[in-house]
C-alpha cells in the first residue's frame, strides 16, 4: 500500500466565503463538487465541506483523507492489519474511496485517483 499524501477535512458554515481564503492560502483554484447534499471544494491540501448539519456530523468523524495509489490494495492491507472497512470502495468524482476504522478507533477516508 502506497500513501501519496493527506488532505485536511474542514467543515465550514459558508463554503462560498471560505473558498477564496483557502484558494489564496493554498495558492490554487478550488475543484468543486456536490455529494449527497454536501458542497465540497478541494483546494490544495484542504477539503472544505458545507451542508446539512446531520451530514456534517458524520463527516466530522473522519479524521483525514489519505491519498493512496490503489484503494483495493489498501483495503486488503487494512483488513490484514485489523482495521474495519466501514464503507467502500465507492466511486468518487476523481476515483474511488473507502472509509476504515483503525484498531485504535480512528476513522479515515482512503482515496485513489483511478479512472
Amino acid at each position: 500500500m502506497e500513501i501519496l499524501g493527506a488532505t485536511l477535512r474542514v467543515c465550514v458554515d459558508d463554503i462560498e466565503t471560505a473558498i477564496p481564503f483557502y484558494e489564496r492560502l493554498a495558492g490554487g483554484t478550488a475543484m468543486r463538487f456536490e455529494r449527497e447534499g454536501v458542497q465540497v471544494a478541494a483546494v490544495g491540501c484542504f477539503l472544505l465541506m458545507s451542508g446539512p448539519e446531520a451530514q456534517l456530523d458524520v463527516l466530522r468523524k473522519v479524521a483525514a483523507t489519505i491519498a493512496v495509489k490503489d484503494v483495493d490494495e489498501t483495503r486488503q492491507v487494512l483488513e490484514e492489519m485489523g482495521a474495519a472497512v466501514l464503507a467502500g470502495p465507492l466511486p468518487t468524482p476523481v476515483g474511488r474511496n473507502l472509509i476504515a476504522r483503525h484498531p485504535d478507533g480512528a476513522v479515515y477516508e482512503y482515496a485513489d485517483r483511478s479512472a
